[in-house]
């Protein structure tokens, strides 16, 4: 397996594929090129014959917070440990060894996986809030 932070066409067509077998993140080929231009860390975990099989992108400030987001596994490879190998490429990413708070957001049944990266539920009473653009 190899990892990358550079995505080619073909790799962004896989990722569009990644979104839609999520069920919860189909995307457009516009919108998915424009998520990983304007976020500022993408890693991407090749297989042996160079396709997409994991992902995940970073917003950050660098020092304060960096929050992850679409941390996303080929169903053929679930329960491989790549999950664990794309959580453990954020963590000790250099660009980011000085963030103070890691933030993500999940299913409830993913709650235990990221558990084990020293995620909580507990934020201190910090409350997600959402405003919708309509």
């Amino acid at each position: 397996m190899t990892i990358i932070y550079n995505f080619s066409d073909n790799q962004i067509e896989q990722l569009i594929q990644l979104y839609k077998d999520t069920g919860w993140g189909e995307r457009s080929v516009e919108d998915t090129i424009n998520c990983v231009k304007n976020s500022q860390i993408c890693i991407g975990v090749l297989d042996q014959d160079n396709n997409l099989i994991g992902f995940t992108r970073i917003i950050t400030d660098f020092i304060y917070k960096a929050l992850i987001l679409d941390v996303m596994v080929n169903v053929d490879y679930r329960g491989t440990g790549l999950g664990q190998k794309l959580m453990h490429n954020v963590k000790n990413h250099e660009k980011l060894k000085k963030v103070k708070h890691f933030e993500l957001y999940c299913l409830p049944e993913m709650e235990a996986f990221y558990s084990n990266f020293g995620f909580s539920t507990d934020a201190d009473g910090i409350k997600l809030m959402r405003s919708t653009n309509a």
